[in-house]
């Protein structure tokens, strides 16, 4: 069984920083691509950023947000410079990973939220 863990999140002030990280553990062989999602009260899931051979960044995003990867300890981050309060969402990490069964799988964390208020 493959896991992502989700870290950090909270509350910040407009204009603020605030990192997420997010840890894949479990029987992993490879990891293919890591992003970023996040759903806003009373909204859809959107992608922000997402890591398929380029990065692609949301529009909403761009310049503010960065994604970091280590993949020797299967992990990925996520920098949020400059946040807005349109930036409070719910957060989610997500992996397509091959397991040490060569299984396939596309594997969400468990959601991290950000507050973004004065």
């Amino acid at each position: 069984q493959v896991q992502l863990v989700e870290s950090g999140g909270g509350l910040v002030q407009p204009g603020g920083s605030l990192r997420l990280s997010c840890a894949a553990s479990g029987s992993t062989r490879r990891i293919y691509t890591m992003g970023w999602y996040r759903q806003a009260p009373g909204r859809e899931l959107v992608a922000i950023i997402t890591t398929s051979g380029n990065t692609n960044y949301a529009d909403s995003v761009k310049g503010r947000f960065t994604i970091s990867r280590d993949n020797a300890k299967n992990t990925v981050s996520l920098q949020m410079n400059s946040l807005k309060p349109e930036d409070t969402a719910v957060y989610f990490c997500n992996a397509k990973v091959m397991t040490m069964y060569n299984t396939i799988l596309n594997v969400w964390g468990q959601g991290a939220l950000v507050t973004v208020s004065s």
